[in-house]
């Protein structure tokens, strides 16, 4: 199965640079997402790779193979689209086996494969039911067993779950996933949905105007985001800007608007240097009254919603920064809005960066 590689691949329409200078490489067999906002050139960078479009500079390589120059029908992609992309006059069977009789295959060989795909996407029982008939889901199911029908080796997936209801999107990737691992394919999965890479993707490359911010495992991107945009974009933080006070063993002290003073365990820093503190909302600790813990800062309730499984916080800091603070809705008592509190975070759990030239707001934007 093939690996994908992309070196200084450069895109442009017009003005507008889709994909800027992308280097990366899938490894064989991995399911790999492709994440970040709307515009960010990310189904660009899939439709690169399948051939629909030709890169301005740059290399492709599906394996070894270097295939810049190599139609989408040789390329052995199988490609998933949001728009489910069945022929409306054709019957799940015939889409399915639609890719087999194309390519010449022997018609005992193509109705062999197209029985063993519709069993392994769990609608052989609706071959005969045409895309009308069927729910998003199913027609989705049914446009990932033609692309391997087809003898796909490379899986491609441009949103395909975009269509589709919460619960059907949440049951569908996880069936993806499970065909893709069965059948050890290498995967390319497109989306803006972050909850959604997360949880089935083994690697994420994050995205932003063309540009690769940060490739790793869910679990790095999200402990350990090398940008203020990664922290904002996988998952949710919360900004707190101040100066560098001071550098000791311990690590760095940072004066917060208001004079209010916190500890960060990191030491890369230099005195007077301005940055912005990311601590996600889980990592707070909120207590009624004023308390003495490492890094308090006092506030006031302002919002409170229940979320299911947890409460979610707002909290108005002494100094006016509002930021949000989520606990299990099962554990403790709950706090109502007006309540005054005392947030605070341990020094180890607050990742420092530098404040953005185009300023923090500009820096987390996703236009």
């Amino acid at each position: 199965m093939p690996d994908v590689r992309l070196v200084n691949v450069t895109k442009k329409f017009g003005k507008i640079v889709a994909v800027n200078n992308v280097s990366l490489h899938v490894h064989d067999k991995e399911y790999f997402s492709l994440l970040g906002p709307s515009g960010c050139g990310k189904t660009t960078l899939l439709r690169l790779i399948a051939g629909l479009i030709q890169p301005d500079e740059g290399e492709i390589y599906i394996g070894d193979r270097l295939v810049n120059d190599v139609p989408p029908e040789d390329r052995d992609i199988g490609f998933v689209f949001q728009t489910f992309a069945l022929f409306p006059h054709m019957n799940a069977w015939d889409n399915v086996v639609y890719g087999p009789r194309v390519k010449g295959f022997h018609v005992e060989k193509a109705e062999t494969i197209g029985h063993e795909v519709l069993e392994m996407v769990r609608l052989h029982e609706r071959l005969d039911a045409f895309p009308n008939e069927l729910s998003g889901g199913m027609m989705q199911r049914i446009a990932v067993a033609r692309a391997l029908a087809a003898g796909a080796e490379l899986l491609l997936l441009d949103e395909p779950l975009g269509q589709l209801d919460a619960k059907v999107r949440n049951e569908l990737r996880y069936e993806i996933r499970r065909m893709v691992r069965d059948l050890d394919l290498t995967a390319m999965h497109v989306t803006h949905d972050q909850s959604e890479a997360m949880a089935i993707s083994d690697r994420i490359a994050v995205m932003k105007k063309g540009k690769i911010l940060q490739v790793g495992t869910p679990k790095e991107l999200y402990m350990k985001p090398k940008s203020i945009f990664v922290a904002h974009f996988i998952g949710e933080s919360n900004f707190l800007e101040g100066y560098v006070l001071s550098i000791n063993s311990e690590g760095t002290v940072i004066e917060l608007r208001g004079g209010i003073r916190v500890k960060s365990a990191e030491k890369n820093w230099k005195e007077g240097e301005r940055v912005v503190l990311a601590i996600r909302p889980e990592t707070f600790f909120v207590e009624k009254g004023v308390k003495k813990n490492k890094n308090s800062i006092l506030g006031i309730v302002e919002r409170v919603t229940f979320e299911g499984t947890n409460i979610r916080y707002e909290v108005r800091l002494k100094n006016q920064d509002l930021v949000v603070v989520i606990k299990p809705s099962m554990i403790g008592e709950w706090l109502n809005i007006g309540e005054k509190v005392t947030v605070s975070f341990p020094p180890e759990k607050a990742p420092v960066f530098a404040y953005p030239e185009v300023g923090l707001r500009e820096e987390i934007s996703v236009e």
